[in-house]
């Protein structure tokens, strides 16, 4: 991709425009700050999302619109535009679905109701960009300049291994799309840009429990038992280690452990020991051998201290690989609404996404979507409590999307 300057000036000089319709108005904007506030407080987890799959769906409806509940019963699919049958839709995808864990916020009207349920990954912000960009689209069809149908997907379950985007691949969603496009939430990209990438954006990432069982008895007589205490700290330390020896280094295959839980007393060895971590990968092909080299390895380790295994390896997401046409398409856009200087390369990151299923079937490309207010010294990272955004990023990420659907009908 084109070098990009960075500094803030460069966006005053740049303000960009193009000839496009579809920006934001001031009434509407201030409609959708206020959905995305009314989401944050009442976050929903992955496949229970029923009142915000309620609301966007009423929202659609007001505008004309015939959106289709998921058959899971959460999430919705919507096609802008009536579709021909032969040419090949857009879709623009958002995830619905909140994080287990607590809304640490102290200093906002809008912090969650819910205890233990924050949209801390900023999911709210993706569904709001996704619905106002349909509802521009819809007003722009009814003055007859959408030159073709866009499908809009509000996926369910996004957190939840393998992902909610399958189950909403089961539904048809992406039935006549030839290209699928969508944002993230970039709290290290300021507010007004986006981060594109061609090629792999996240890593692949699989969740690994394991199982490690053995005679225990009295830690006098460790010669009789097996030592499950020590195998398990074996397997923690040396199995990744050994990872990174049957695979190239440039794949990035990494095993993280997050829970180690074994015995109850100090003068007895248990007979029972668990593990459970992740698998993250950043090449799609060592991630599809990541499961056999896992068990070999956790098995080999094991062996050696004379514990059974069993291993339960949960596949999760393959990279999010993003195809060069599309984030043409989103540089393009972006370019007609902010400038040039509005995009910048990004790096890969190491955190998965599901939206790397619908990448399996049609072409397509995620872009981070800075929310990081000006000058903010906060350090703030998604999957905190903390986690907020600059409001502003929802106009951005309207206006991208409904560039691209523009862009791309008259291509």
């Amino acid at each position: 991709m084109k070098s990009r300057a960075s500094r803030p000036e460069d966006l005053v000089d740049q303000p960009g425009g193009g000839g496009l319709p579809g920006r934001l108005g001031d009434e509407l904007r201030a409609e959708l700050i206020a959905f995305r506030r009314d989401l944050h407080m009442h976050p929903e987890l992955g496949n229970q999302e029923f009142r915000t799959t309620a609301a966007i769906k009423d929202r659609l409806e007001k505008a004309g619109l015939k959106p289709r509940v998921l058959d899971v019963g959460t999430g919705l699919v919507c096609d802008v535009g009536e579709w021909d049958g032969v040419t090949p839709m857009l879709a623009l995808r958002a995830d619905i679905d909140a994080l287990p864990i607590p809304d640490t916020k102290v200093d906002v009207p809008y912090r969650s109701t819910v205890p233990d349920r924050a949209h801390a990954c900023g999911h709210d912000v993706h569904t709001t960009t996704v619905l106002g960009a349909g509802l521009v689209l819809a007003a722009l069809d009814r003055q007859g300049l959408l030159p073709n149908a866009v499908r809009l997907v509000f996926q369910p379950a996004e957190e939840v291994m393998p992902g909610g985007a399958l189950s909403a691949i089961e539904s048809g969603v992406l039935e006549g799309v030839g290209r699928i496009i969508a944002v993230h939430c970039d709290p290290k990209v300021d507010v007004g840009r986006i981060g594109l990438r061609i090629g792999p954006i996240t890593s692949a990432c699989d969740r690994l429990e394991v199982s490690l069982d053995g005679p225990g008895g009295h830690t006098a007589r460790p010669h009789l038992t097996t030592d499950l205490v020590t195998a398990a700290a074996r397997v923690a330390v040396d199995v990744p280690a050994l990872l990174s020896r049957r695979v190239d280094a440039r794949s990035g295959l990494v095993l993280t452990w997050g829970r180690l839980h074994t015995g109850h007393a100090p003068n007895v060895v248990p007979q029972h020991a668990e593990l459970s971590g992740t698998v993250r990968c950043l090449d799609l092909n060592a991630w599809r051998d990541a499961a056999d080299l896992v068990h070999a390895a956790v098995d080999e380790v094991a062996g050696m201290h004379r514990a059974k295994t069993v291993i339960n390896y949960v596949r999760g997401v393959p990279p999010v690989v993003n195809d060069a046409e599309s984030v043409g398409l989103l540089d393009a856009a972006m370019t007609e609404r902010r400038g040039a200087y509005a995009t910048e390369d990004t790096e890969q990151s190491l955190g998965g996404e599901d939206f790397s299923w619908y990448l399996e079937q049609v072409p397509g490309a995620m872009a981070r979507l800075g929310v990081r207010p000006p000058g903010d010294t906060r350090g703030l990272d998604l999957h905190r409590g903390n986690f907020d955004v600059d409001e502003e990023a929802i106009t951005v990420g309207v206006e991208l999307f409904t560039a691209a659907a523009l862009l791309a009908g008259r291509s």
